[in-house]
């Protein structure tokens, strides 16, 4: 049965694809009341505390909502308000990031919260906003319209969908240009219904549910009248998809090796670049060619960490995808280990006690088979 999505899909496309302009008059008063309608409960709505939006907007960059909604109670329930957050340890709040992703987020969060409660007030403007560290045009625009009625569009990506669907805009949409002229188009709309919070959300929501990247639900879409790629037939072809690349793969050796008391060796990355100041099992890159994940290379690697061990175990493989790449970790056991040669940021500890980045929890929760263990030769 075809749903009805599809049989209008199936229709003949409109002769030529149109230049991007506006579009009919768009009856932003329907989305708005669809929205008031329809939208979803989620923990942070209803509320104009800047301190919690600001904390629901930074968790939802690049995350989804079903998942963001945990997380957020939490961290609430431990910092309260931004005073709590600016007393917090920094590991305290990895500890509690823990698993969400892009730890940036949370460093900046932190350090932002501090210049806020050092000030004594939360920025009033979008601009202000965006002067903290890590608040983007996005956040910006979110709290500022949210907490302070600034009618100052929001740009995300869902955002974007809608906007380039209704003007049938050529273009991936990533391009910063056309993320400012989708502002410059949505400004007025905004400024003109009184309430720009719920303005900006409405939109997000349509993007999230409705107007979806693949099968969007354009029959129910309180927008399509004035939609240009729904008149055209094909919705879907909007914003334009560029190429999948290669993801290139780093794969390395993982290693578990615990004391007399249970503890385990951990190894805590440098405070900037990639999962910042996260603890994780000592790694080595693994070796190429066709042995790389062998019992062989594992020695040399574990040797080029400062280790040994009596006996080395195999626990499996753990995959991970980071944005640009991914990574395989070949995760073996060390028995008996000891340290050749002491590291710095390296440390016996209880993995629940610190941030530990996500590879590594899922390393520790492998089992080995008995007849892995490979002995010292």
């Amino acid at each position: 049965m075809q749903t009805p999505h599809e049989s209008r899909r199936r229709a003949p496309a409109r002769a030529a694809r149109r230049s991007p302009g506006d579009p009919p008059a768009v009856p932003w008063k329907k989305l708005l009341a669809w929205y008031r309608a329809n939208r979803r409960e989620m923990p942070w709505r209803g509320s104009r505390d800047p301190y919690a939006i600001w904390v629901s907007e930074t968790m939802l960059q690049q995350t989804r909502v079903e998942t963001v909604r945990g997380y957020f109670a939490r961290f609430l329930a431990r910092f309260p308000d931004v005073r709590a957050l600016a007393a917090a340890e920094t590991d305290d709040v990895l500890k509690l990031w823990e698993g969400l992703g892009y730890y940036r987020r949370a460093r900046n969060l932190h350090a932002a919260a501090r210049l806020v409660a050092e000030r004594g007030r939360f920025p009033g403007t979008a601009a202000e906003w965006a002067a903290l560290p890590g608040v983007g045009p996005y956040t910006a625009a979110a709290v500022a319209s949210i907490c302070d009625d600034e009618p100052e569009p929001v740009v995300d990506g869902n955002v974007t969908r809608v906007a380039m669907r209704l003007r049938a805009a050529p273009g991936d949409g990533r391009d910063a240009r056309e993320k400012a002229r989708i502002a410059a188009w949505l400004r007025p709309a905004v400024a003109a219904f009184g309430a720009p919070g719920d303005f900006n959300q409405a939109v997000m929501e349509l993007g999230e549910t409705l107007c979806a990247p693949q099968a969007p639900q354009c029959l129910l879409c309180p927008l399509r009248a004035a939609c240009r790629a729904f008149a055209e037939g094909d919705p879907e072809r909007y914003p334009e998809r560029r190429p999948a690349k290669e993801t290139p793969v780093r794969r390395l050796f993982a290693f578990v090796v615990r004391d007399a008391a249970g503890r385990v060796l951990l190894a805590q990355r440098p405070e900037t670049g990639l999962l910042g100041g996260l603890w994780e099992l000592p790694m080595a890159p693994a070796d190429p060619g066709k042995n790389r994940g062998g019992a062989s290379a594992a020695r040399r690697a574990l040797a080029s960490l400062g280790l040994r061990a009596r006996a080395l175990r195999s626990l499996g493989d753990v995959l991970h995808a980071f944005s640009h790449f991914r990574q395989e970790l070949h995760v073996w056991e060390a028995l008996d280990a000891e340290e050749t040669e002491p590291r710095e940021n390296r440390a016996f500890a209880n993995p629940s006690d610190l941030a530990v980045a996500t590879a590594t929890t899922r390393a520790l929760a492998l089992r080995p088979a008995p007849e892995t263990v490979v002995p010292e030769t």
